[in-house]
C-alpha cells in the first residue's frame, strides 16, 4: 500500500488529485471547528456525554467527528446526504419514473444527483430544526437567545453546513481521488484517534489490571482489523462460459470468465439501518425528562440500553434482516441471468433463463448470510465487551465495530482506485 502511494506521488496528475483531496479534507476539518452563534458548546458537550451515549445522536456524533456534541458548523456531517442517497436509491425500485432515470446513463444520473441534492437540503433543514429543539429543551442556548431570530440563524447555519459538506464531497468526486463522502467519514472517525490514544495511555499507567485490559483491547482491535480486511476482500466467483458466435468474418465469445459476488456487498449500511431502529426508544427519551427510577418508563429504557443483552440480540437480528433487505433491492438475479443469456453466456451445468436465476439466488442467499453474520459479529462484539465489563463509561464502544468497518473499507476502496488510475496510465511495474 505504501509503495503504491509513493509511486502515485511520483506521477504529476495523480499527485495533483491527491493533494486536492487533502486540501478539501483540511477545509472540512477547519469548518468542523467553527462554532455556531448563540449556542453554549460547553454545556452541549457536557449534556451529550451524560445522556447521548448509545443513542442515534451518539452515532451521529461519531460520524461527525465530535462536531455534533460540540455544536459546530458541520454538526450534521454527512448524515443528511447519506440518508437522501439511501432514500433515492430505494425509491428507484418503487417509483417507475426514477427507475427509468437510473437506466438513462449519464443524463439520468445527473437528474438523480440533482434530486438527491434537493432531498439533502430538505433533510438538513428538518434535522437542523430537531437539533435546535433538542438544545432549546435542554437550555443549551445562551441567555436571551430563545426568540425566532436566533432560531432562524442557528437552523440556517446547520443547514448550510450540511449543504457545504455535500458540495465538498462532490468536489472530491470530480477533481480528487476516492469517494468524497467516504473520505469525510474516514477523517471524522480518525479525528477521534488522539482521545483514544490518551485513554489507552491512561489505562496503561493507572494500574496493572487496567494495563492488561488495554493490551488485550489493542490485540483484539488489531485482530478485528485483519478479520475485516479478509472478509471485505472475500468473494464467491461463479464460473461463466460464453458460446462462440460468428459475426461477419470474426468469431466472438468462447471465453471463460467468472461472475464475482462479494461477501460483504451491503457494506456498513445494514449496521446503520439497524442502529437507527434499535436506538429509537433511547433517542426519543432524550426529548423528555428523565423518568424516575423504579417506574415502567425507566425499566423500559434500561431494557433498550446498550448494556442490555436484549439490545445486543435485537441489534444482531436486525443487521441480518437489513442485509437481506438491501441485497434484495440492489441485486436482481433475474436481470443478471437475462444479461448472460442475451450475451450468449451461461453457467456450466445450469440451463439458461430461470434455472440460472434460481442458482444465482441460492448462492446469493448463502453469501448474504455469511456476510450478515460477519457484520453482526463485528458490530455486537464491542457491545458484549460493555455488558461483560459493566463499565457505563465504555458506552461509546457501541459504535466501535461500525467505525472499524468504515475506516478499513475506505482505505481499501481508495487504494484500489489509485491502483486503477495508475493501471490506466500503463505504468509498468508500479506494484513491484
Amino acid at each position: 500500500m505504501f509503495k503504491t502511494l509513493k509511486t502515485a506521488f511520483g506521477l504529476p496528475d495523480l499527485r495533483k488529485k491527491i493533494l486536492y483531496t487533502l486540501f478539501i479534507l483540511f477545509l472540512f476539518r477547519l469548518g468542523s471547528q467553527i462554532f455556531v452563534p448563540y449556542v453554549d458548546s460547553a454545556k452541549m458537550n457536557m449534556l451529550f456525554e451524560a445522556n447521548a451515549g448509545g443513542t442515534i445522536l451518539g452515532y451521529m456524533n461519531m460520524l461527525s467527528g465530535q462536531a455534533f456534541s460540540q455544536a459546530t458548523l458541520f454538526a450534521l456531517s454527512v448524515s443528511p446526504y447519506i440518508t437522501a442517497s439511501i432514500v433515492i436509491q430505494l425509491l428507484t425500485i418503487a417509483i417507475p419514473a426514477l427507475e427509468r432515470l437510473s437506466k438513462q446513463g449519464q443524463e439520468g444520473q445527473k437528474k438523480l444527483t440533482t434530486i438527491t441534492r434537493v432531498v439533502t437540503v430538505v433533510l438538513g433543514l428538518i434535522t437542523a430544526f430537531g437539533y435546535y429543539m433538542y438544545m432549546r429543551n435542554y437550555q443549551i442556548l445562551m441567555d436571551g437567545c430563545y426568540d425566532w431570530f436566533h432560531a432562524v440563524v442557528i437552523i440556517a447555519c446547520y443547514s448550510a453546513g450540511a449543504a457545504l459538506i455535500m458540495w465538498l464531497a462532490e468536489k472530491i468526486n470530480e477533481n480528487g481521488i476516492g469517494n468524497g463522502i467516504s473520505l469525510i467519514l474516514f477523517v471524522n472517525i480518525l479525528s477521534q484517534g488522539p482521545s483514544i490514544v490518551n485513554n489507552f495511555v491512561g489505562m496503561i499507567t493507572s494500574g496493572a489490571k487496567n494495563a492488561i485490559i488495554a493490551i488485550v483491547a489493542l490485540i483484539v482491535g488489531i485482530a478485528m482489523i485483519v478479520f475485516i480486511v479478509f472478509m471485505t476482500n472475500s468473494e464467491r466467483k461463479i464460473p461463466v462460459q460464453y458460446a462462440k458466435r460468428v459475426v461477419g468474418r470474426k468469431m466472438y465469445g468462447g471465453q471463460n470468465t467468472t461472475l464475482p459476488i462479494k461477501l460483504s456487498m451491503a457494506g456498513v449500511l445494514p449496521i446503520i439501518f439497524a442502529q437507527s431502529i434499535v436506538s429509537l426508544p433511547s433517542t426519543i427519551a432524550l426529548f423528555f425528562p428523565n423518568p424516575a427510577e423504579g417506574t415502567f418508563a425507566h425499566g423500559f429504557l434500561k431494557f433498550f440500553g446498550t448494556d442490555s443483552w436484549f439490545y445486543a440480540i435485537l441489534y444482531f437480528i436486525l443487521i441480518i434482516a437489513f442485509s437481506y433487505f438491501y441485497i434484495a433491492i440492489s441485486f436482481n438475479p433475474v436481470e443478471v441471468a437475462n444479461n448472460l443469456q442475451n450475451n450468449g453466456g451461461g453457467i456450466p451445468g445450469i440451463r439458461q433463463g430461470r434455472p440460472t436465476a434460481e442458482y444465482i439466488t441460492k448462492i446469493l442467499n448463502r453469501i448474504t448470510l455469511i456476510g450478515a453474520i460477519f457484520l453482526g459479529i463485528i458490530a455486537v462484539f464491542p457491545l458484549i465487551a460493555v455488558i461483560i465489563s459493566g463499565n457505563q463509561s465504555l458506552a461509546g464502544l457501541a459504535f466501535g465495530g461500525s467505525s472499524i468497518i468504515i475506516v478499513v473499507g475506505v482505505v481499501l476502496e481508495t487504494i484500489r482506485e489509485i491502483e486503477a488510475q495508475m493501471t490506466m496510465r500503463h505504468y509498468k511495474g508500479f506494484l513491484e
